[in-house]
């Protein structure tokens, strides 16, 4: 049973998605933050700026990069330093980060970065799909997902506690839906610099570049050695799946607030249909669960809450008894014509006893809006597949005919 979440609304502030982000950050008390300004991530690290000149982030370095690439780049070297690291991106930034991420990840440094989720060009689109993350899953960063601009204020805090820790020492994305997230402004709980203080430690890497220590990072691994790099790699992965769970009962236990350790669920007990989704949607799919549930249709939902690593057994464990599960994605593999997410749930289930059906829909790509009659059409196509079981496996949502 899901702890109960105790928001203290006495506490709320109205403020921007971004804003909320970097004044976790400011929280987190960060040695180095690199910047380079893309849409919609600029207003986090304007927002970190600010505070650095207002005297409001103590021994901190505040670096200004010519370049994405230059921006994981600098963090690689002042995290291998033992430096608490912390940077931003999206969409093409992201894409330009790609040689480092596995650099970062490799070498085992915990750095954390908000990848506010936008499409990626081409054709040019600045609005909210999650491709870009995605397209990075096989880095080695652990992946959150945020429902709202509170989870993902309290996920930054988190994710640095997870990464840091000495068994796991992997890297981390917080990712949450540009401008659906980033740049609304709604109540949220501010991150308390004294609570954070209890919650998170103070960061005290074992392995450091220090010149009375010499040590080598990164360095050469011919055939000989190269992979037990990526089998201890993956072995911390493994173990961040319970580390993930605990941090979040953590948290609670500092905060009183909880939104899901892996997963999360709503309505799931009994569901005949169980809806699977991550981000943003999340909220629109329980507007539509409690609507259709006043109608007596049994439908649930499983909020994927981490993507790497991925939690199977948890999802297992919610889906097994279900008639249908329905998979929405926000991004494509393309020559697959189906989501990650879909493909990644279909996978888990192959080798085991479970038989539920599994349907995949492709779904707000480029911002395009995801309205509750889409949502309440999947569910009405879910009934179909109950009962006459899978005539399309996976599909894009609202096409317009008109412009193919």
């Amino acid at each position: 049973m899901a702890p109960e979440n105790k928001l203290d609304k006495s506490k709320m502030v109205v403020v921007e998605g971004s804003y909320a982000v970097a004044h976790a950050v400011k929280t987190c008390r960060p040695h180095v933050i690199s910047a380079y300004p893309i849409t919609p991530q600029t207003h986090i690290v304007e927002e970190l700026s600010q505070f650095m000149a207002d005297g409001e982030i103590p021994n901190c370095e505040y670096i200004n990069v010519e370049s994405e690439f230059s921006a994981l780049s600098a963090l690689v070297g002042s995290s291998a330093t033992g430096a608490r690291c912390y940077s931003a991106t999206t969409s093409q930034g992201l894409g330009l980060m790609h040689e480092v991420l596995f650099n970062v990840s490799g070498m085992r440094l915990p750095v954390v970065m908000t990848i506010v989720n936008r499409a990626v060009s081409a054709p040019i689109n600045i609005w909210n799909d999650q491709q870009d993350s995605i397209s990075q899953r096989d880095t080695g960063w652990i992946q959150f997902y945020a429902e709202h601009i509170q989870e993902v204020s309290d996920m930054t805090a988190q994710a640095f506690k997870v990464s840091e820790d000495k068994d796991i020492l992997m890297p981390s994305m917080t990712c949450m839906d540009g401008f659906i997230l980033s740049h609304v402004y709604e109540p949220v709980v501010l991150l308390e610099q004294d609570l954070t203080d209890e919650f998170l430690p103070k960061y005290e890497p074992e392995y450091v570049l220090d010149p009375k220590r010499p040590l080598s990072f990164g360095a050469f691994a011919d055939p000989h050695y190269y992979t037990e790099f990526r089998y201890m790699q993956e072995q911390a992965m493994q173990r961040a799946l319970k580390k993930i769970e605990d941090v979040a009962n953590e948290f609670y236990d500092v905060y009183g607030r909880y939104y899901g350790g892996l997963i999360d669920e709503y309505r799931t007990d009994d569901a005949d249909i169980i809806i699977m989704a991550m981000g943003s949607v999340i909220g629109t799919i329980k507007d539509v669960i409690d609507k259709l549930r006043d109608r007596n249709v049994k439908v649930g939902l499983l909020k994927v809450r981490v993507f790497r690593p991925f939690p199977a057994e948890a999802i297992r464990n919610v889906i097994k008894d279900a008639k249908v599960v329905v998979v929405l994605d926000k991004n494509i593999s393309l020559g697959l014509n189906e989501g990650a997410l879909c493909t990644e749930t279909k996978s888990i289930l192959y080798n085991s006893d479970i038989r539920v059906p599994v349907v995949g829909y492709m779904i707000g790509h480029g911002g395009r809006d995801i309205k509750t009659d889409t949502i309440e059409k999947i569910v009405a196509e879910a009934e179909e597949v109950i009962k006459t079981g899978i005539r399309i496996e996976n599909q894009f949502t609202d096409l317009k005919e008109e412009l193919l």
